[in-house]
């Protein structure tokens, strides 16, 4: 990954630090997944939701468990994600890397956590098609490039609390977790952070020193 100066961080670096941060806080819940319990599990523990997936075999969108967005809703999650994550240049939108069904897949399982980002999700969506027709006479996926922007830039920041945002505005903030959390765990999603993990490396020599200089950070381990 190409490194500016210091001071000179562009928008689109910064962007992906922020969602990457986003992203690990969303896979976090993910370790709170619930599993069956062994035979003798202490009295009113969560029993799970049946056994572990196979990791051998294939899947498919679906098959865990019966999927919740409509055709309508998808065009609307395909639409807000890429506002977040457009394209550029070699790496694709959010959507082009398979955004909208792990949203999907997300806001159908079963588990708690999940049941809750599901009405999150619902709700939002419905609000943002509701306010673009308002708006712009036609549904958030049809509306103009430049619409879109201006809509999520009215929910970007956090709403006070009691203010007609409020609710909608905490449903963008989580929605852009999710985004980032479906995009930087592809393939594609890691090789534009530049992540490098699970790679052997002959020689490590260090923190890049703008990255440290960058950051305020004082390299003190030698390498």
């Amino acid at each position: 990954m190409n490194r500016p100066l210091p001071g000179r961080m562009d928008r689109r670096l910064a962007i992906k630090w922020m969602l990457a941060a986003g992203a690990a806080s969303v896979l976090a819940d993910t370790l709170s997944l619930a599993a069956p319990l062994a035979d003798g599990a202490p009295a009113g523990a969560p029993r799970g939701y049946g056994t572990d997936p196979d990791l051998v075999r294939p899947y498919k969108p679906g098959d865990y468990w019966p999927l919740t967005l409509s055709e309508a809703q998808l065009r609307t999650t395909a639409a807000l994600c890429d506002v977040i994550l457009p394209a550029e240049g070699s790496v694709p939108s959010a959507s082009g890397a398979g955004v909208p069904d792990f949203i999907d897949e997300w806001v159908s399982a079963p588990y708690p956590n999940y049941v809750k980002d599901r009405k999150i999700v619902l709700d939002g969506l419905a609000w943002v098609d509701g306010e673009s027709q308002k708006r712009f006479g036609k549904a958030f996926a049809d509306a103009a490039p430049g619409q879109r922007v201006s809509l999520c830039d009215a929910l970007a920041p956090e709403a006070a609390a009691g203010s007609p945002l409020e609710s909608p505005s905490k449903f963008f903030r989580r929605f852009r977790n999710l985004t980032s959390a479906g995009f930087y765990t592809t393939p594609v999603g890691m090789k534009d952070l530049g992540y490098v993990g699970n790679v052997p490396l002959a020689t490590f020599d260090g923190p890049p020193a703008d990255l440290v200089a960058m950051l305020g950070l004082t390299d003190e381990v030698k390498w």
